[in-house]
């Protein structure tokens, strides 16, 4: 049985390009199989091995995953509903599918463009009507393209529109059809490469009790078997658990170790520069990946906001254009659209935002509903009046009072 055998309306089949060797299907295969500049293999498995990568990458999956996402309903006042009546707005809040939820879809869809930068969901339909979405292994589907650019996938021998099939993708600055997403681990190699080396050379010199080797030396010649039965010896006395004992050395042999420490290596600047790599790869703040060399009270709140501005943003963007491309027609699209809730991130300095709405209100520009809106909450009856909540009584009229104006 194949992963989908649910039925969906098909499209005319297209020519695969994994067929022609010098199409970008084949150097998507060769980049997965690639090796970084320091020797080092980066596949999704290995980034587990770079903590500042991995940390990144959760930080972005787990967001997109938590943020509620709304379907609105746009009034002819300008005001905004919860469409609750349609059956996308269950899928993209509760459940998509009887086995996962609408955030669980999303942090695996996401994970999958981060790393790879092509990650899919397959909608299916009854009556015309959106009834599930299905997260898709990249595994199982083949994108292909018509002439004009207009996309097919492949999925289990079946053939699905654009309308049919979320995908997100991460654009390919090499690709001008972006007929395949450039993914972190395309991007990220050799920053992702140089972290995994660093942590294993951390850890092996650890591993040998911190003491860098040294030469044993013997005045005359040494054949082979001499030289590495003597090395063994040694090895066997001193090394490993033994190091730090005393050494005992006999035909005016010497022993000089080598001056080395990480220091002069500059190990601790290296695995700094790989995290701010990290950082300027995936718009995700240095000191989210707790790297507070630099934080303050002050910045920390801002670098917080540029996050949910500069790096969650546009990948919420990208869901709602998905979205309402896959679940909604396009008469609906023209008055209605998806939407997520920010107000818990953009919380991130309360006193700010809360002077910044009663400034608003003060100045007329807001009324109380707004700011209720943009905090999420219920309107009120009378929050519609577009007046200063600090002025209790209207202004003057310049009239006279009444027992003067006989």
């Amino acid at each position: 049985m194949g992963w989908f055998s649910r039925k969906s309306a098909s499209v005319p089949e297209v020519k695969s390009e994994l067929t022609d060797p010098t199409s970008d299907s084949w150097a998507a295969i060769c980049d997965a199989f690639s090796i970084s500049a320091s020797g080092v293999s980066v596949t999704a498995a290995s980034i587990m091995e770079c903590p500042p990568a991995e940390c990144a990458v959760a930080i972005l999956r787990e967001s997109t995953a938590t943020v509620p996402c709304r379907l609105l309903h746009d009034d002819a006042d300008d005001g905004e509903r919860a469409a609750k009546g349609h059956p996308a707005f269950a899928l993209v809040n509760g459940f998509s599918n009887e086995w996962m939820s609408a955030g669980e879809v999303r942090r695996r869809v996401t994970q999958d463009a981060i790393l790879f930068g092509d990650g899919f969901a397959l909608v299916t339909r009854t009556a015309g009507r959106p009834a599930e979405i299905l997260y898709t292994p990249r595994s199982t589907v083949v994108p292909e393209y018509k002439p004009d650019g207009e996309p097919v996938y492949r999925i289990d021998g079946k053939v699905y529109g654009p309308r049919d099939v979320i995908h997100l993708q991460v654009p390919n600055p090499n690709d001008p059809l972006q007929q395949r997403g450039l993914g972190l681990l395309q991007t990220g190699r050799n920053a992702i490469g140089l972290g995994i080396l660093l942590e294993r050379s951390a850890s092996q010199l650890f591993k040998n009790n911190s003491r860098p080797g040294g030469v044993l030396s013997f005045k005359g010649s040494l054949n082979a078997t001499a030289a590495g039965r003597i090395a063994q010896m040694w090895r066997s006395a001193h090394g490993g658990d033994k190091a730090g004992g005393i050494a005992v050395i006999d035909n005016e042999g010497s022993y000089s170790p080598i001056a080395f420490s990480s220091v002069d290596s500059q190990a601790i600047e290296q695995r700094a520069f790989v995290v701010s790599e990290i950082s300027r790869l995936t718009r995700v703040p240095a000191t989210l990946l707790s790297d507070m060399s630099r934080a303050t009270w002050s910045n920390s709140v801002q670098l917080d906001l540029q996050f949910v501005k500069y790096g969650l943003q546009p990948w919420l963007r990208a869901w709602c254009d998905a979205y309402a491309r896959t679940l909604l027609s396009p008469e609906e699209r023209t008055t209605m659209h998806f939407e997520f809730d920010l107000s818990q991130q953009l919380m991130a300095d309360p006193a700010a935002r809360a002077n910044a709405f009663a400034q608003y209100r003060a100045a007329g520009v807001m009324t109380a509903n707004d700011v209720r809106r943009e905090l999420n909450l219920p309107p009120l009856p009378d929050g519609d009046v577009l007046a200063s909540p600090h002025v209790q009584s209207p202004a003057n009229d310049n009239q006279p009072p009444k027992d003067q104006a006989a």
